[in-house]
């Protein structure tokens, strides 16, 4: 006991001595452009009806957990492949000047090859029980795909109502349904490109006429 008397101990941090918790692997977007990519090729081929995950997984050349960590069916998948084919056909990264809102709205639209245009309407073409089950679960499932090219398009309206192009009772939200339903009309059912003509002649009869003449308040 005389030996230990007056020796100071030091008090060990335990919980400095164990080794930190790792937070989790950060999401690698590179994988999911190749997930999207390699769904959007197998649905363009086969069709959704006769896709399966397990094709997807051998044509990404990803692991089977990868691909179900980030979409647990393929309804999920598809879904998001969607909207992914939306977003690249869309210029999003920033509003457009061109001092007119028609031609603003126009210039969101981004030219694609015929070959790209072609594997869009395949893909389109072959969703079957997809529109008709998986989309038709809920009422906003077709605007879901469309949501950030409506969320450009409504501040290209307000800005074009600030700016006194379009008077302020504008219904801003009706012409944004109105370009999304002619959208997913056009693409879904007819199998019929969305191109700059056709949205300038929707703008031109539609979408500006209904804007810039809004029925009297009640």
């Amino acid at each position: 006991m005389g030996l230990v008397k007056g020796l100071k101990i030091q008090k060990v941090d335990q919980s400095d001595s164990k080794p930190s918790v790792p937070l989790g692997r950060k999401r690698d977007n590179a994988v999911d452009e190749r997930i999207l990519e390699s769904t959007t090729e197998i649905l363009a081929e086969v069709g959704y009806d006769n896709m399966t995950m397990d094709m997807v997984v051998a044509r990404a050349k990803a692991g089977k957990a990868s691909v179900y960590r980030r979409w647990s069916s393929k309804s999920d998948l598809v879904r998001d492949v969607l909207s992914w084919m939306n977003r690249n056909s869309l210029e999003l990264d920033g509003l457009p000047e061109t001092g007119a809102i028609r031609s603003d709205l126009l210039a969101v639209l981004r030219p694609h090859s015929a070959a790209e245009s072609d594997r869009k309407f395949r893909v389109l073409a072959g969703l079957g029980s997809f529109l008709s089950h998986d989309m038709g679960q809920t009422a906003t499932g077709h605007f879901e795909l469309f949501q950030p090219w409506m969320e450009v398009n409504r501040a290209l309206l307000r800005r074009a109502i600030d700016r006194g192009e379009l008077p302020p009772q504008a219904d801003v939200e009706k012409a944004l349904q109105v370009i999304a339903s002619m959208a997913a009309y056009r693409g879904l059912i007819q199998h019929e490109p969305f191109d700059s003509e056709f949205f300038g002649s929707l703008i031109d009869g539609i979408v500006l006429p209904a804007l810039k003449n809004p029925p009297p308040s009640p």
